[in-house]
């Protein structure tokens, strides 16, 4: 049986298309990240009186909504930021696709005490069909794309994995 893509697949897409495979084949390595369990104390403590995680269809998952037509991912920082917008603009792609029209989005990086506003436009919406393709034909691989050491490797949390 065949998964979404999920608003996360975006993500790693963008940041390393061998972790997204890594990923979607569920391997997954992230219970063990240090990286990832600060995120996770973050989500649980940063703007508690927002009702948080709205699951839609299990395949995209936003962090709170706060105001009307705006919704909010929490980051903890801007070290992959692009990769974070991409995501966004994804969840706007989806909501847009089940006929949610004049929705934005901001990343909030509470630890920043910054925010940066996220729109869909007409040439995201063709780049976001072209990236969804590519994905798809990355998890259809029967085997990962090939490693490219990078510089966010040594915070990955399929570091281990990756230089055995």
């Amino acid at each position: 049986m065949e998964k979404e893509i999920t608003g996360v697949m975006v993500y790693y897409y963008q940041v390393c298309h061998r972790k997204l495979w890594y990923f979607y084949h569920e391997i997954q390595m992230e219970q063990n990240s240090d990286q990832v369990k600060i995120g996770k104390l973050l989500d649980e403590n940063a703007y508690s009186r927002d009702d948080k995680h709205i699951n839609i269809d299990n395949v995209i998952n936003i962090d709170y909504i706060r105001t009307k037509k705006v919704l909010h991912e929490l980051k903890k920082s801007r070290k992959i930021e692009e990769a974070s917008i991409l995501q966004v603009k994804y969840y706007l792609y989806y909501l847009l696709k089940k006929g949610a029209i004049g929705i934005t989005a901001k990343i909030d990086y509470p630890l920043l005490k910054q925010s940066v506003e996220v729109s869909l436009s007409e040439e995201d919406v063709v780049e976001i069909e072209k990236i969804l393709a590519n994905i798809t034909k990355i998890i259809k691989e029967e085997i990962p794309p090939p490693f490219r050491k990078m510089a966010i490797c040594k915070a990955c949390a399929y570091h281990d994995l990756c230089f055995i």
